[in-house]
């Protein structure tokens, strides 16, 4: 209790002035704890300041069309958050007539809710005694207690949870919760954590056995797979030749330019003798201008990317199914990837 205590007394005077803190509505809550996982806060907040404004309730959002809310998103990344808050939106307005559940038993089973955000919405829209365990939680329990079990091992969830959950206080379960991961983000830091200015400096386990550095621990990463994207950039006139991805795969429903992946990266002499390349574009190519190679980074995965600038016949493009020419003041309304958006910008010079 004396632990929660402390973090509760720091927090009144060094909490952060955000704006999902200032109400207990668990559609908003819900909101900015989607928006902001994998995300730092810096980043998420003209997100979330832009979700609400486009769809300020439930209904807004459960009734917007999916390339609207790709749009929205872009630049954040790991599309599936959005397209599955797409579908707990339409889910809510279904099945709890537009009103957002607040209770934990009942968050947990929206899709794209884990336990952490069903505590976290349960918790702050009605202070239900249900823990947060975030990384920051995890960092400031494993130096505090000592722990050196790793955190993303099973043992160790399981082992970090039930601590979280005996020391956060019923009474003040929403404000525990807010306090201690916002100790863990401005005092207890990955690198360089405030120790010397820490109120657990004295009973923190780490710092009294010189571990700062050494906790949390955590388990290897799984193997990062490397693909190499060979992106074709054909224009004409103000338009650009996109293409829309399919399902099962990275960025899915989003538009790039036609692609072909390869084990490496070509060169245009490897290229043209390709038959898929062939079969889309013939022969009678030539290739203007080659931009990258750029490495793009995802969870799991790690991006080489190349433009090739062509100069082609509009006539001699096999166009498939999902490809279109797209005017560039158009290029705004068509959901993107990172990678993609950034490419177009420099290209087009836009804005």
């Amino acid at each position: 209790m004396q632990f929660g205590k402390i973090i509760i007394d720091w927090y009144q005077y060094h909490q952060r002035d955000l704006p999902w803190r200032k109400t207990t509505d668990p559609y908003v809550i819900w909101l900015s704890e989607v928006i902001l996982q994998q995300t730092r806060v810096e980043q998420g907040m003209p997100y979330f300041h832009r979700f609400l404004a486009h769809y300020p309730t439930v209904a807004d959002f459960a009734k917007a069309d999916e390339g609207e809310i790709l749009k929205d998103w872009q630049g954040l990344g790991y599309y599936s958050r959005a397209r599955n808050m797409h579908f707990t939106a339409k889910l809510v307005m279904q099945e709890y007539a537009g009103e957002f559940p607040k209770s934990y038993c009942e968050l947990i089973k929206l899709k794209g809710v884990g336990e952490y955000t069903a505590a976290a919405i349960a918790s702050f829209s009605n202070n239900e005694a249900k823990a947060v365990v975030d990384g920051n939680v995890f960092r400031l329990l494993s130096r505090y207690f000592g722990m050196d079990v790793p955190i993303n091992s099973t043992k160790g969830k399981k082992l970090f949870f039930e601590l979280a959950n005996e020391l956060i206080i019923p009474e003040q379960a929403g404000l525990y919760n807010q306090a201690v991961m916002e100790f863990g983000a401005l005092q207890c830091k990955p690198q360089n954590p405030n120790c010397a200015n820490c109120p657990l400096m004295l009973s923190c386990e780490a710092y009294k056995t010189n571990q700062v550095a050494n906790l949390p621990v955590k388990l290897k990463k799984l193997k990062i797979r490397e693909r190499y994207f060979n992106y074709f950039v054909l224009s004409q006139d103000s338009s650009v030749l996109l293409c829309k991805r399919g399902p099962q795969d990275i960025w899915q429903n989003l538009y790039e330019f036609p692609l072909l992946e390869s084990t490496k990266l070509l060169t245009p002499d490897e290229i043209v003798l390709d038959d898929g390349f062939i079969q889309l574009f013939g022969k009678q190519v030539t290739f203007k201008s080659l931009h990258g190679p750029v490495k793009h980074l995802l969870t799991h995965q790690r991006l080489y990317a190349q433009f090739f600038e062509l100069e082609i016949n509009p006539k001699n493009i096999n166009l498939e199914e999902n490809w279109q020419w797209i005017d560039k003041n158009e290029l705004e309304n068509f959901a993107k990837p990172k990678l993609i958006f950034d490419f177009l910008v420099n290209f087009f010079k836009l804005n």
